[in-house]
């Protein structure tokens, strides 16, 4: 059977159903080892510098008052490598964008993140489906939402919701995508994000590119792009050139 019709048996299949975990763990996620020599990684210099400053930045960032928020943030937050948030800070200082745009707001904790680490002239601007205050667990305070952060209720899948919010996006320096993790969700959102006319280097960081129903859009990606894993999110951290 080949690799596609394998992941496509194993996408109608619930795999905790029908493999036993190899190892225990809190949270396990299946995923795969997939040769690179037949589905090369496009690397340009510049991402690969980009990068590499982001990791550096990332050993040394404070996130500060972020841990006291709730038992989530005191959980996560600082947790690295294996969780995505000091990674998300590096990468502010690294490009030292203007506008970021995130996608998948969900309790807060990375769009804060984000909102720390702004330049002083700069904004985070955020969309999800559901509004902040609809999450139980948010992390948000309305205090938060000032002239560096919004959010928006809207579905970015959809050409006509990008197409509302395109003069906000094509001024992104960064774009977070942490949306639903189906891989078909974020293939749409990559499409969409193509037809913006960025007149600029645009870096856009993909959450959970290990887990299994993301495997084959993160791999059909022909965009530049490096698999940061090891220095982010346990369940995969990808960044990509957008233009």
């Amino acid at each position: 059977m080949s690799y596609q019709s394998t992941l496509s048996f194993w996408k109608k299949k619930s795999l905790k159903d029908l493999l036993p975990p190899p190892v225990k763990a809190e949270h396990g996620e299946y995923s795969m080892i997939l040769s690179a020599r037949d589905c090369p990684a496009v690397l340009t210099p510049e991402l690969l510098q980009v990068s590499l400053k982001a990791i550096e930045y990332a050993a040394s960032v404070d996130l500060g008052e972020l841990r006291e928020r709730n038992e989530q943030a005191k959980r996560y937050a600082d947790l690295w490598p294996g969780e995505h948030y000091r990674l998300l800070a590096g990468f502010m200082l690294a490009l030292k964008p203007k506008v970021v745009i995130e996608i998948g707001t969900s309790t807060g904790l990375s769009a804060l993140c984000l909102k720390r680490y702004l330049p002083s002239d700069g904004k985070v601007v955020t969309f999800d489906i559901v509004p902040w205050q609809q999450y139980p667990d948010t992390l948000f305070k309305p205090e938060d939402f000032d002239d560096k952060l919004v959010q928006h209720v809207a579905d970015l899948s959809l050409a006509s919701s990008m197409d509302f919010y395109a003069s906000s996006i094509q001024e992104a320096g960064l774009i977070f995508i942490d949306a639903s993790h189906d891989g078909d969700l974020e293939e749409r959102l990559l499409e969409n994000l193509k037809k913006i006319p960025f007149s600029h280097k645009v870096f856009c960081v993909l959450d959970d590119i290990r887990v299994w129903t993301m495997l084959s859009m993160w791999r059909s990606i022909e965009l530049p792009k490096i698999d940061l894993t090891s220095f982010g999110h346990w369940s995969g951290s990808g960044v990509i050139e957008l233009r």
